[in-house]
């Protein structure tokens, strides 16, 4: 029997137009822990030790907010996204 390895996003997410598809598809799901893990995953993609040098932010301090469940600063986020290179944009909702 063949054995395969568990999925993991992280190994997918290798450029920059992935990446924001990725984050904007976690940004549609009503659930915040899938925006946290998408962020997370595109974390760990590109280094969790130079994200949180880049962020300003202790490496615990990033593991801790980037955890389902964990209910980060709207500052702490803006830092990790600015560092990741994403832009967040809004726009009008249609029915």
């Amino acid at each position: 029997m063949a054995k395969s390895a568990p999925f993991d996003a992280a190994d997918y997410l290798n450029d920059d137009e992935t990446v924001a598809e990725y984050i904007t598809a976690a940004l549609e799901d009503p659930n915040p822990d899938v925006f946290l893990t998408a962020v997370r995953d595109v974390a760990r993609a590109r280094g969790m030790a130079q994200l949180a040098k880049n962020a300003g932010l202790g490496r615990e301090s990033l593991y801790k907010a980037l955890t389902p469940g964990a209910k980060p600063r709207y500052d702490t986020m803006l830092k990790l996204l600015h560092a990741l290179g994403i832009k967040l944009s809004a726009s009008p909702v249609h029915s």
